[in-house]
């Protein structure tokens, strides 16, 4: 008699709770609070956008089955560098980041990342299967390290995950090193280039993957509307890329993957330049006082290129967070994200940050 099997036994043994994304916890009660926990647009989104979604109806219809609405508006966005084709859209920029996985990994194959980062490069690349092969950044300035990027390519690399500006760190990459990189990597290797907080960088070392993708290099940008477009609960994100590639990713997007409303929406934001201007205004100001604050109280912390600040905790982690939460002002501990010690916190509006800053203040 044939021994009787269960269905965990096919379970994939790679896929185990530890890789599950943990998002930040709910708002305190009985507070009013501040949430500089998830790099968030602290002015909210376009006026635009909102009256698109409260003009919308025919719900009982399905939207477009393609994303070609979104592909032509996004050329446009980009000043027409690249063609409609070479981008693909999904429902979040980590959707389009998961796609490029499913496409591109099979079981053993190796992708390289550098701690400190966004933690879906490694829980979605192990749910994948992939070995993960860390270069960490180096230095109190946290600098990519091509040269132990180039060492760590082997014949297993399938992507290398790069990230400008840095999630947590708030670092960039310059054009220096991307030209260093790229020069150093096989022409199989896919890199992955998350540029969702392209908008925010002022440094003139900065560049997005545009150019790159324009010269024809093994690149897939990641874009996202979760940040300085201010739609995080839309969920709409876009990646572009050469034509080759596109076209091949394209094959792992579902049928009618972004809703009505959410397309409609962006459309709207794409149109909305003064939105995007004051958003990045009001960033860069905030960006400044907050230094200065920090400067003044004594915490150290990492200059950033972002909407966030990454800052060496002045006291246990979990204590300032907790502290912090008990006052209203949520932020978050990226210790998962590979920096142990350190605390991110989203640059917020005018009164959420004077409120950090008070909070800090009885704290230290």
């Amino acid at each position: 008699m044939n021994e009787r099997k269960v269905i965990s036994e096919h379970f994939k043994p790679y896929v185990h709770s530890k890789n599950a994304y943990k998002g930040g916890r709910p708002a305190p009660k009985g507070l009013k609070s501040y949430k500089l926990s998830s790099n968030e647009n602290a002015l909210g989104t376009s006026p635009k956008v909102k009256q698109i979604i409260h003009n919308s109806d025919n719900f009982n219809i399905y939207p477009d089955n393609t994303d070609e609405k979104l592909r032509i508006a996004l050329s446009i966005h980009h000043d027409n560098i690249l063609h409609p084709d070479q981008f693909i859209c999904g429902n979040s920029g980590s959707e389009v980041l998961e796609m490029a996985i499913r496409a591109f990994i099979n079981e053993g194959d190796e992708v390289i990342l550098s701690n400190p980062c966004f933690l879906p490069y490694h829980t979605f690349s192990t749910r994948a299967g992939a070995k993960i092969v860390d270069v960490p950044l180096h230095g109190d300035q946290y600098q990519l390290d091509v040269d132990g990027i180039v060492r760590a390519i082997s014949n297993r690399t399938r992507i290398i995950f790069l990230t400008s500006p840095n999630n947590p760190t708030g670092t960039i990459i310059t054009s220096r090193q991307i030209d260093a990189l790229l020069s150093q990597t096989p022409s199989d290797v896919l890199i992955v280039y998350d540029e969702v907080y392209y908008q925010y960088s002022d440094s003139e070392e900065y560049k997005t993957a545009l150019t790159y993708v324009k010269k024809g290099h093994n690149i897939l940008a990641i874009n996202s509307f979760s940040k300085a477009f201010g739609m995080a609960s839309l969920r709409l994100g876009y990646g572009y890329t050469t034509p080759e590639i596109a076209n091949y990713l394209r094959l792992f997007q579902r049928p009618f993957l972004i809703n009505k409303l959410t397309v409609a929406a962006g459309l709207a934001a794409l149109s909305d330049k003064e939105f995007i201007n004051i958003t990045i205004k009001h960033n860069l100001n905030q960006r400044e006082y907050l230094e200065s604050e920090f400067e003044r109280l004594g915490i150290n912390y990492t200059p950033t290129q972002g909407n966030f600040h990454l800052i060496h905790s002045p006291i246990p982690t979990n204590e300032l967070v907790d502290t912090l939460y008990d006052q209203g002002v949520m932020v978050r501990d990226v210790g998962s994200f590979g920096a142990p010690g350190k605390v991110r916190i989203t640059i917020g509006t005018d009164e959420g940050n004077r409120a950090l800053v008070k909070a800090l203040e009885k704290i230290l």
